[in-house]
């Protein structure tokens, strides 16, 4: 058996689901198979990687991914909206996931001010998501354990 697929989702693939992505590979990618997408990509924000970059995870290779890439040809077990927009605009229920969960963080990319105002945004964004990955892998970690015993037993 495989490892659980986890799609993040958001409206333009650049930096939020792409963070959120990236951290899972780097914290629990051994455990969960991740990847993220959006409704209209945009491509990954240059201020994206640099946030990453700082946070030792490069991300440089990433590449912006449309929803349609994974709609009826996976089966994520989990779908997570990292952003309301997408959330809205996608079906509540992912038809081929078994759960699906809403964290909603403020879009880095719209920030208004000067380059550094929104260079910390994006600062102050990854570390949210990190540590709601962080706490996700902790609430996940042990169910997996508890389905893994359960499935050894059949």
């Amino acid at each position: 058996m495989g490892k659980p697929m986890v799609l993040f989702l958001c409206t333009g693939n650049s930096a939020r689901s792409q963070m959120a992505e990236a951290f899972l590979r780097q914290h629990a990618g051994n455990s969960f198979d991740a990847h993220s997408a959006g409704l209209n990509p945009q491509g990954v924000h240059p201020l994206t990687v640099q946030v990453m970059e700082e946070a030792g995870i490069d991300v440089s290779g990433q590449q912006s991914k449309s929803l349609n890439q994974y709609l009826g040809k996976t089966s994520p077990k989990w779908v997570i909206f990292v952003c309301e927009k997408a959330e809205s605009s996608c079906p509540h229920v992912w038809p081929f996931s078994l759960q699906s969960e809403s964290w909603r963080f403020e879009d880095p990319v719209d920030h208004a001010g000067d380059e550094l105002e929104r260079l910390m945004k994006f600062r102050i964004v990854r570390d949210q998501i990190e540590a709601r990955i962080l706490e996700w892998i902790t609430e996940n970690s042990i169910d997996s354990v508890i389905e893994n015993q359960f499935e050894n037993k059949e």
